[in-house]
């Protein structure tokens, strides 16, 4: 396959975006958008296909997996109407895997992560219910060099205290705590414009597999072991 790179006029007509945030200049500036946003579907589709090579996606297309550069600010304070980054995530297929990819490349803060944004009430309880009966599991999880290397710590929204039903004295309270669970991997502006860069972001995505296959093994079977699905 032809390698993609991700042009620098992708990455320039987002800084020219920030500073001229408004439906004039977007208006203005369309053809250029287009040309951008095609270089980052086609970034998208060259890394939705290595990730197939190892994992099973849902999504369908690099295409679909780009979000909008709209804003949504019905509910916003900030009316500003495009997002000044380019993002996109991509699913895993079927309900046995569970766990969703992202990327996010904007210029000073350009970073892959994935995990669990917004677990429901019942994923949440299941996870929770894992870390209290199963915390040395998860800290040994988090300690693997290679989460380490790649991600650093777990990320996510925490609660201040422990979640309802749980000791706050538990050994495995600073898991119990997440409300997110999510791992980050951050990039300097230099390497996304390498000609290896959706290699490089394929190969961080890998290192997410042993939390995604100890995850998808809790949400897809109760506290006995026994399959849920």
């Amino acid at each position: 396959m032809k390698s993609i790179v991700i042009q620098k006029e992708s990455l320039d007509f987002l800084i020219r975006l920030k500073r001229n945030n408004n439906r004039d200049y977007f208006n203005k500036h369309k053809a250029t958008y287009l040309l951008a946003q095609e270089n980052i579907i086609n970034f998208a589709e060259a890394l939705l296909q290595e990730l197939n090579k190892h994992d099973h996606i849902e999504t369908a297309s690099g295409k679909k997996s780009l979000h909008r550069i709209y804003r949504d600010v019905r509910f916003s304070k900030e009316k500003t109407p495009y997002n000044t980054h380019w993002g996109g995530s991509f699913r895993r297929a079927t309900k046995q895997l569970r766990g969703g990819y992202y990327f996010h490349i904007e210029p000073g803060n350009t970073f892959l992560a994935g995990g669990f944004w917004g677990p429901n009430n019942d994923d949440l309880q299941r996870i929770r219910e894992d870390i209290s009966f199963n915390y040395e599991a998860w800290d040994k999880l988090f300690k693997k060099t290679s989460i380490i290397k790649t991600f650093g710590a777990l990320e996510g929204e925490q609660l201040v205290t422990a979640p309802r039903g749980f000791d706050p004295k538990h050994p495995g309270i600073k898991f119990l705590r997440y409300k997110q669970f999510i791992l980050r991997h951050d990039f300097a502006d230099e390497a996304i414009l390498q000609t290896d860069f959706v290699k490089q972001c394929n190969a961080v995505f890998k290192q997410l597999r042993p939390f995604f296959n100890y995850m998808s093994e809790v949400l897809t079977t109760d506290a006995n072991g026994e399959s849920v699905l």
